[in-house]
């Protein structure tokens, strides 16, 4: 099953640096098995461009639709059997200890 994996900035990071797991040799043992089918570290937000219709016109602005201190800073593409295995993977990157992780999985 697939699982898109939001790597997410958050106010209350883990302070201790010495908990924090590589994230090189994270994304070498998921590239290695199969897990991670792609990913990639985002731009900041205000290099974002938010696109929208309304009555037919082109709406564009600039940066992030919503005003928030937690942002969407990367995301990976996994190949899981389940939830569980989506989640122990999650849980092994260093953004879940310094940011926080949302997993969707894929519809269908």
């Amino acid at each position: 099953m697939k699982y898109m994996m939001f790597v997410c900035t958050d106010t209350e990071p883990e302070t201790d640096d010495a908990l924090i797991p590589d994230i090189h040799q994270w994304v070498a043992e998921n590239d290695a098995s199969g897990r991670r089918v792609h990913g990639n570290e985002l731009v900041p937000p205000s290099s974002a461009t938010t696109v929208r219709v309304r009555g037919g016109e082109l709406l564009l602005s600039d940066g992030p639709f919503a005003e928030t201190k937690e942002v969407i800073v990367g995301f990976d593409i996994l190949e899981c059997a389940d939830l569980d295995e989506a989640i122990e993977v999650a849980r092994a990157h260093p953004m879940a200890w310094v940011g926080r992780i949302e997993l969707r999985p894929y519809v269908g």
